[in-house]
């Protein structure tokens, strides 16, 4: 089963999946080391990450692509990626899809915000009227050439009009062909029941460190039948806040003794980024070449 039929499944089975959201390939791969199903990657990590700015439009498609890649290629599991808002008009998000599905994302999401898109959780949001968004649907489902490529539509229309106008918008990208449909914003208990209720399709949960204090019991998302959550920024932060911690140390102390306690063992970060298959990688091809080698002088 390849990485996109996974994360299908995953949305279709029993109980509540948890996608923590990874900001380069180092953090994906200690996601899928703690044996996590799903990885996510987002645009507030990515700019945070590469940019070390604030989630408010600065990168292009190229950028997340190849941001992207490097992400997939570290890891099993299937990545859940941030297409913003198609970065432009149909032919700028069919040429999106093109690109991630190149880079083995397994699903993505697309927003209806104007350009530039922002982080949802910031303030001074608009969407574009939803003709330009349906079209825009209709050009991804077009674009994918693998159709198990998970293709969700996102509106920011609550924080604008109103759920009801969200939940309106969201229906008609489900009739439209989206895989799934989610208003940012709905993050009571009982926004997310009438979600699911009225739009169909898996919900996929949304509880973010830029949301502040919005974090929603994951026994209660499980019980209203949502399918997935995503922590899109949560190793993002548990970096940030442990990389400060230990250089303020070392500055304070200028010593690393107290430093040490809070770094990785070095055989724990050897195993986890492959040394030894890769030295074991290498051994063998150079065995292989010099069997071949004198096997051709000895003719």
């Amino acid at each position: 089963m390849n990485v996109r039929n996974k994360f299908r499944a995953l949305l279709a089975e029993p109980g509540l999946t948890l996608i923590p959201g990874a900001y380069d390939a180092l953090s994906a791969r200690i996601i899928e080391a703690q044996g996590f199903a799903a990885v996510g990657a987002g645009g507030y990590a990515a700019v945070g990450s590469l940019l070390a700015q604030p989630d408010t439009g600065q990168s292009n498609m190229r950028d997340y692509a190849d941001h992207y890649a490097r992400i997939c290629a570290a890891v099993e599991l299937p990545v859940y990626v941030d297409g913003d808002t198609g970065f432009g008009g149909v032919n700028n998000a069919r040429q999106m899809v093109r690109a991630f599905e190149a880079a083995g994302v397994a699903a993505l999401f697309v927003s209806d915000q104007t350009f530039p898109n922002r982080c949802g959780y910031l303030p001074g949001k608009e969407v574009v009227p939803v003709e330009q968004m349906l079209a825009k649907i209709k050009a991804m489902l077009d674009a994918r050439r693998d159709q198990e490529l998970v293709i969700c539509a996102r509106t920011d229309a609550a924080g604008v009009a109103g759920l009801d106008a969200a939940i309106e918008r969201c229906q008609l990208f489900m009739q439209a062909g989206a895989d799934m449909a989610k208003p940012m914003g709905a993050d009571t208990i009982d926004d997310i029941r009438r979600v699911i209720r009225e739009v169909g399709g898996p919900h996929l949960a949304t509880i973010s460190q830029a949301a502040g204090g919005k974090h929603r019991d994951l026994g209660e998302l499980e019980a209203a039948g949502v399918a997935a959550v995503s922590f899109p920024s949560v190793a993002l932060f548990a970096a940030a806040q442990a990389v400060r911690q230990a250089v303020a140390t070392l500055k304070r102390d200028r010593s690393l003794a107290g430093v040490s306690e809070r770094l990785m063992p070095l055989p724990d970060y050897y195993e986890l980024i492959g040394l030894k298959a890769q030295l074991e990688r290498e051994e063998s091809y150079d065995r292989a070449a010099v069997a071949l080698a004198s096997g051709r002088a000895a003719q």
